[in-house]
């Protein structure tokens, strides 16, 4: 299974971004609003950082700050790891493991597409395995899917 087939079954138009300029608190609105875990930084169309509940939890809370007075660009991640959309969900799973990080933007040549989360991967293995599942079971009974 690929990236892409992840992003068929999730409402791909709804990339949610917040600019380095906004505030943390901004960022924690539209996070619970849209009930994700993490929100892309944009500079344009550019990517260049992802602001996650982690984040908010060390470089916020942990440090007394404030979430209506820090902005995003001052404790977001700038390093953003990134997989192509015709990867693997094999290898975003090492990705995810090996880095600690739940989040992955995905680019299609270049060009930002979408965002899977560990939850999205584990979802589609599941189904995945049903399915195999179910396939081995009619084989077996010999009766057709």
């Amino acid at each position: 299974m690929q990236v892409f087939q992840i992003l068929e079954g999730k409402t791909i138009d709804a990339i949610w971004s917040i600019h380095a300029g906004n505030t943390v608190f901004e960022a924690l609105e539209l996070m619970s609003t849209k009930n994700i875990g993490a929100v892309l930084v944009l500079e344009g169309e550019k990517l260049i950082g992802i602001f996650s509940e982690r984040d908010y939890a060390r470089k916020v809370i942990l440090l007394g700050r404030a979430s209506r007075d820090t902005l995003v660009g001052e404790v977001m991640t700038s390093k953003v790891i990134t997989v192509e959309i015709d990867q693997k969900i094999e290898e975003c799973m090492q990705i995810m493991s090996e880095k600690h990080i739940r989040h992955l933007p995905v680019n299609d040549k270049g060009k930002l597409v979408g965002i899977i989360s560990i939850n999205d991967i584990v979802s589609a293995i599941i189904r995945e395995q049903k399915a195999h599942i179910k396939s081995l079971e009619s084989y077996i009974s010999g009766s057709p899917l």
